[in-house]
């Protein structure tokens, strides 16, 4: 028998949307990859995108954003990829239940949505679930 499991980040496309509209760092949403690619880590920032609050696996409504490590090194190319890690971090948070709650490992996260265009993302994220990433084809 095999099965299907889902689950949602909230904040993904959101948070390059963010910095696009608030921040004014990006003119579209490619760019966050061109920043982000122009750096070898995130300088030691992190990025907790809680706009509105924390879905699964925490379901913490009363949680908010935050950027944490900032020094004066840090860069847009650094938050960047920060907000690009931050994504990939509520992807494991919601793995990391699936495969607990199935007592299974799962070896292939299917992926869809703008965000798939992203390769650092899909990279970033294959190495911290080390498994496999799949994109599901656009139609």
């Amino acid at each position: 028998m095999q099965y299907a499991l889902e689950g949602s980040v909230a904040i993904a496309g959101a948070l390059t949307q963010w910095l696009r509209d608030n921040l004014k760092m990006i003119g579209s949403a490619p760019e966050v990859e061109e920043l982000a690619n122009k750096v070898e880590d995130n300088g030691g920032i992190y990025f907790v995108p809680a706009f509105s609050g924390l879905y699964a696996p925490y379901w913490r409504p009363d949680a908010r954003g935050a950027i944490c490590g900032m020094t004066r090194f840090v860069n847009n190319n650094h938050v960047a990829r920060a907000a690009i890690e931050a994504v990939c971090y509520q992807a494991c948070d919601v793995f990391d239940a699936m495969s607990e709650d199935t007592g299974e490992p799962i070896t292939t996260l299917k992926v869809d949505g703008g965000m798939t265009a992203n390769k650092l993302l899909l990279q970033f994220q294959s190495d911290m679930l080390a498994c496999d990433v799949s994109v599901r084809p656009r139609v």
